[in-house]
């Protein structure tokens, strides 16, 4: 029987790739999003409502003989504090964190009952750096960091490790989208932003979703099997300097 790999936010970009390489693995794929796919098991399951990803990942742990679980599902906001409102920031946290924190709750009490399992939160390069305009997802992201960390400690006993993947910036379609709408505010030109923000990395290029799908296959696998409580970048060296 395959192992169950409960994915969220599977439907585009690292996600998807993320799907794509897990069933490649060998992985059943079951992903939670509001959009569907044809890569792996679809569930349709809003991240910011907190009862609906419990009981939707409840009943995958009945269904499926369920490995680990992928918290990938998340926004992205430019903005600093002071031009955040609070709707704005509770909207994010809701999917960011709180949609997080429902699944790895939700998912627990069977990688206890087995005394084995992964989690691993794909958080960002800035779980460790700043970056201007970037107040309510920074914060997000080094909150996913502390998440996995002490979620590494405290299940450690039970054999269930807990990592958070950081990719630095990757040419994803949320990615395209920020770019957008800066151009959109600023009036800058795109094609120069994209050089910009390629000449910010030390390899002098944006990462991919395959790359980062790459590593957290890795990060999965027994090959990983001493690697807990860690933030494992992928940034092309930007948080190296």
């Amino acid at each position: 029987m395959s192992k169950t790999i409960i994915l969220t936010g599977g439907s585009s970009g690292i996600g998807l790739a993320m799907a794509k390489r897990f069933v490649s693995n060998g992985y059943h794929v079951c992903n939670l999003d509001i959009h569907a796919s044809d890569v792996g098991e679809y569930h349709f399951c809003d991240m910011r409502n907190f009862d609906q990803v419990q009981q939707v990942v409840s009943d995958i742990c009945v269904k499926h003989t369920v490995y680990g679980l992928v918290s990938n599902a998340g926004i992205h906001l430019s903005a600093s504090i002071e031009d955040t409102d609070e709707t704005t920031f509770d909207n994010l946290f809701a999917l960011n964190v709180k949609g997080a924190y429902a699944a790895v709750q939700a998912v627990l009490p069977t990688l206890k009952s087995q005394r084995n399992g992964v989690i691993l939160a794909v958080a960002s390069d800035q779980a460790v750096v700043a970056k201007p305009n970037s107040f309510a997802y920074n914060l997000s992201k080094h909150a996913l960091a502390s998440m996995v960390k002490t979620t590494a400690i405290d299940f450690a006993a039970y054999n269930i490790r807990a990592n958070a993947l950081c990719p630095g910036t990757i040419d994803t379609p949320l990615y395209q989208e920020a770019i957008a709408k800066y151009c959109a505010r600023s009036g800058a030109v795109a094609q120069e932003v994209h050089c910009a923000e390629a000449a910010e990395q030390p390899l002098n290029r944006l990462g991919t979703a395959e790359e980062v799908a790459a590593y957290a296959a890795f990060l999965l696998s027994d090959e990983a099997s001493f690697i807990t409580g860690s933030l494992a970048m992928l940034d092309g060296g930007y948080t190296a300097r």
